[in-house]
């Protein structure tokens, strides 16, 4: 149970718009972070627009999106994340259950590509140690470009914010229908 109650948008008539709004950009779902994230209506529309440009408003194609954001719930342990990416997102985005599958402990899998081995360590660096070392970026470069290194970097830092709050807040994840796959 979160530590912090969720927002029940019945009761908070003066959240309407701001509902309306994340329920637009998310396809009409109000998700259980958003619902605790209206305790401060403008962090919850500032948290929306961070999180919706660096998932989809980047030159980072879909797996590579996926990858990150997968990886960095393994590494913070947040079933949150795991719950709403796999396997279903993980799978639009174009991974294999092998990679999703792995991603815990992807050093030992023969699942990813060199790009995307690059990829995973930098994630890691960022995560685990903050700091990335000269060889983890030089690997890093020789497959991408100024803009997507900024992208990504951005988009690891994002979700490590993502990670630790939820984690903190113990935000449950969403509970999947019966019959239905995550």
């Amino acid at each position: 149970m979160a530590r912090v109650p969720l927002v029940d948008e019945g009761a908070h008539p003066e959240l309407t718009e701001t509902i309306g709004r994340l329920r637009a950009g998310r396809r009409g779902s109000l998700i259980n972070v958003y619902r605790l994230l209206l305790h401060s209506p403008d962090v919850a529309l500032g948290w929306f627009e961070l999180i919706d440009a660096v998932r989809f408003r980047t030159s980072l194609d879909d797996a590579t999106r996926e990858l990150v954001i997968v990886r960095i719930a393994h590494l913070n342990g947040v079933p949150y994340i795991l719950n709403q990416h796999v396997p279903a997102m993980a799978r639009a985005a174009g991974l294999t259950p092998a990679q999703w599958e792995t991603l815990a402990d992807w050093r030992s899998s023969d699942a990813f590509d060199a790009r995307q081995t690059a990829v995973l360590a930098y994630t890691d660096a960022m995560t685990v140690d903050v700091g990335v070392g000269g060889d983890v970026f030089a690997a890093l470069r020789a497959f991408f470009g100024d803009r997507e290194i900024v992208e990504l970097t951005v988009l690891i830092g994002a979700y490590n914010m993502h990670s630790r709050v939820l984690r903190a807040l113990e935000i449950d994840p969403e509970a999947v229908p019966a019959g239905v796959e995550s």
